[in-house]
């Protein structure tokens, strides 16, 4: 029979990665202790060594990781829009030619 599938909170993944991160055990005793499969913590394991960086950014370099700024993005729109609107009329030119044939 099937164990219903269970979610696992932030504060258990990380404790369970931590201990994994110690090497005081084996995957296999702490995947007993937790009752968890192997896998599951070498995945959470690597999950916190690459978000560790972010533990110690700033908050402008936190900003900065976040996306493009609100500049690129206004560029981006304007060049759709006229990317739209050059098709547009150009689409509009076309049905006006096989109209008149």
């Amino acid at each position: 029979m099937r164990r219903p599938r269970r979610n696992h909170t932030a504060a258990f993944k990380a404790k369970v990665a931590l201990a994994a991160l110690k090497g005081d055990k084996t995957l296999a005793e702490l995947a007993e202790k937790f009752d968890l499969h192997a896998n599951q913590i070498t995945q959470w394991k690597t999950q916190l060594l690459q978000g560790a960086t972010g533990v110690f950014l700033t908050p402008a370099e936190k900003r900065e990781v976040v996306g493009p700024s609100v500049q690129d993005m206004q560029a981006k729109i304007g060049q759709l829009a006229l990317e739209n609107d050059f098709l547009s009329s150009a689409l509009d030119r076309m049905g006006d030619a096989s109209a008149k044939r």
